[in-house]
């Protein structure tokens, strides 16, 4: 059973989504939230797999509830709910740590897709559009003058391989086209990519585009 937290300022959008989730054998609502505040004590109560996160909300915003949620070491994974697919907002979301993002005008059947997903520990944002985001918006990343990415304490670790591959997976390679364009095993590149994780300290394959960036092993377009 997947457990879902509503956080959403508009009572009949989580009315909404609460009809819809419960409709669903493996998926129970724990909570409601009308703002981060509220989002935040209530994950800490209940410990959601998921939450459902609104950006736009009265006081704490979804941005920084999101930040705090993960700041707090919760195992809590989020999904941002956006209006528009190159929202700011929704790229700030990724920062902070949200394991993907949806548009409010989703398909009943893509919002429950995308909760299932995210609760697997997959992002829900295809790798191309969130190098979409990040070259919209690559103007809010630090710039460090003379760093290289090779000095990153966050990529040091990794080994001549790992680093190619998270280079093409911040360039938007799938798995599929990295183990066609690389000549390696498809189930070859997916043992790459849990080490990458793990190694790196990213919570998923969104997270991994936008270390990418930050280490400057990609750069926008």
């Amino acid at each position: 059973m997947t457990t879902v937290l509503l956080a959403d300022d508009q009572p009949m959008q989580r009315f909404g989504f609460r009809m819809l989730l419960e409709s669903q054998d493996d998926m129970t609502v724990v909570g409601e939230a009308a703002n981060g505040t509220e989002a935040a004590h209530l994950v800490a109560r209940h410990h959601p797999d998921v939450v459902l996160m609104d950006i736009r909300m009265p006081g704490l915003d979804g941005i920084e509830a999101t930040r705090r949620i993960i700041a707090s070491g919760a195992r809590t994974r989020i999904l941002i709910v956006t209006t528009f697919d190159l929202d700011e907002y929704a790229y700030d979301g990724l920062r902070a740590g949200a394991s993907g993002f949806l548009v409010k005008d989703a398909l009943p059947e893509e919002l429950l897709a995308g909760i299932r997903a995210v609760a697997a520990g997959d992002a829900v944002v295809a790798p191309t559009l969130t190098r979409r985001l990040l070259d919209a918006y690559v103007h809010h990343l630090p710039v460090v003058p003379g760093a290289r990415p090779t000095s990153d304490p966050r990529i040091t670790a990794l080994t001549e391989r790992e680093r190619e591959i998270l280079t093409v997976i911040g360039q938007g390679w799938s798995n599929t086209e990295i183990a066609a364009r690389l000549h390696l095993a498809e189930s070859t590149v997916k043992t790459h990519v849990t080490r990458i994780l793990a190694k790196t300290g990213a919570r998923d394959r969104v997270q991994a585009v936008i270390l990418a960036y930050d280490t400057r092993l990609v750069t926008p377009m």
